[in-house]
């Protein structure tokens, strides 16, 4: 199908941005839009200023009008079912618990059109297509993708909204396990900071402060408890010390994203292995970060006591931690 040609946008410099550079004026006035794709479209013509191609690097002067002619959104994927297999915890008429693995995403996005979950349980169950949307057929909440452990997958449009609706109650209990950088202290406690896209990095998440001037919260509630499991240790890289260690129980009150490796990382902790928010040269070798979704307890359609179910540390994990002296 042809992408859907969008129709130009006019808008005009008003006194206060006078003097600004037309990139950063732009991603005030675009924040779903990164600053390199800013300047993108800026290099590919698709911005003028009173009718003249410009440079990023342009200072916009008050009453400049200007036209852009927006890039066509790429299109969908279409889904396909896939036989990959599924590790199903527990299966019945309404919904599915999966134990996902670590390097699957849950549903197709750009740069990764197959090979999810959502593909593996449309090939599983094909008459999920289309619950809860056509290209999140049955997710109700998601993992990261080198996040392993338990997942539900509504396979019908009544359960879909029964577990939705106890996710955004947040009755549903979500306990995770994580090994994170250096000594936990205390060695339990609440972490409660907000949770909002880094200003600067897309990609990233970010703790944000207050408001400088209105003192309003800048990010979303997010709340994780956490408790020290164990505590362990191994030789530094350097060889001149020794490097330190905590497992983790996570309990996730909100479920914002990447919301665990944010919050630890911001108590310094960061989570072993992710070197998006922690040490791009990290202590311990791990192909990814030392993440599980290990407990999960909710409301089954039907029922009126929680269900609760568990996912053993996977092999990769469970090795790591006995390698690593107590």
């Amino acid at each position: 199908m042809t992408p859907p040609i969008l129709p130009p946008i006019r808008l005009t410099i008003p006194a206060e941005a006078h003097g600004h550079r037309l990139d950063q004026w732009l991603a005030a006035q675009f924040p779903d839009q990164s600053r390199s794709a800013l300047q993108r479209w800026i290099k590919d013509g698709r911005v003028l200023v009173d009718g003249q191609a410009a440079k990023s690097s342009l200072k916009v002067e008050v009453d400049h009008t200007i036209l852009i002619h927006p890039p066509a959104p790429p299109s969908e994927p279409t889904l396909q079912p896939e036989a990959i297999p599924l590790d199903i915890v527990y299966e019945n008429a309404d919904l599915l618990v999966i134990n996902k693995p670590a390097g699957m995403v849950v549903h197709p996005a750009p740069g990764h059109v197959g090979g999810t979950l959502v593909n593996a349980v449309l090939h599983h169950c094909p008459h999920i297509e289309g619950v809860g949307g056509e290209l999140r057929p049955g997710i109700v909440h998601r993992l990261d993708k080198e996040t392993s452990g338990l997942l539900v997958v509504a396979k019908n449009d009544a359960t879909h909204r029964f577990l939705q609706q106890q996710f955004q109650a947040r009755t549903v209990y979500k306990e995770y396990l994580a090994l994170v950088e250096g000594r936990m202290e205390p060695p339990r406690g609440r972490i409660s900071a907000p949770i909002g896209r880094h200003p600067n990095e897309r990609q990233r998440q970010a703790v944000l402060p207050p408001d400088s001037l209105t003192g309003q919260t800048k990010g979303r509630s997010a709340i994780t408890d956490y408790e020290t499991m164990a505590l362990y240790t191994a030789p530094s890289r350097d060889g001149a010390g020794v490097a330190h260690f905590t497992l983790v129980r996570a309990i996730l009150h909100t479920g914002r994203t990447h919301q665990i490796r944010v919050h630890f990382a911001w108590l310094k902790h960061p989570v072993v292995g992710d070197t998006l928010y922690g040490y791009r040269k990290q202590r311990l070798t791990l192909d990814r970060h030392f993440l599980h979704a290990h407990r999960l307890r909710l409301l089954l359609p039907g029922t009126t006591e929680p269900r609760e179910f568990i996912a053993p540390l996977p092999a990769d994990l469970q090795t790591l931690l006995d390698q690593l002296d107590t």
